[in-house]
């Protein structure tokens, strides 16, 4: 596994990383996700707008060895999404941590952020 775990992130049990900005929380797929899935060649992104609960499928990520759906480690509204995976799903594998990122979602309920994993707890939960 790589040990390529940004320090400034929170981690869910099923690989996917948040960066909350206030009450704006950026949410992909961790670097171990993406290695496991493989080459990615189309992500099927979330309509903004809507409105999802922690542990709702919010995207689908297809790579050359299978699909696998991306959970949403929090609630809220779906704001943004990562347009340019349309062009370069392969983004998830070069940059997940930063231009292979999914969605922005406005949280609804910061407790939530309290169930999520530190960057050493993800990473003893990887190996």
């Amino acid at each position: 596994m790589s040990n390529n775990i940004p320090d400034n992130l929170l981690y869910s049990r099923d690989h996917e990383w948040v960066d909350v900005d206030g009450d704006i929380a950026t949410i992909g797929i961790s670097d171990h996700a993406q290695a496991e899935l493989g080459d990615v060649v189309f992500v099927d992104l979330p309509e903004p707008g809507t409105s999802i609960a922690a542990n709702d499928s919010i995207a689908v990520v297809e790579s050359v060895k299978a699909a696998s759906d991306v959970y949403s480690p929090v609630s809220g509204e779906i704001i943004e999404v990562n347009e340019e995976l349309g062009n370069e799903p392969g983004a998830v594998n070069s940059d997940p941590y930063g231009n292979g990122w999914i969605c922005k979602i406005r949280l609804q309920d910061m407790s939530e952020l309290d169930s999520l994993l530190s960057p050493a707890d993800y990473s003893e939960f990887c190996s």
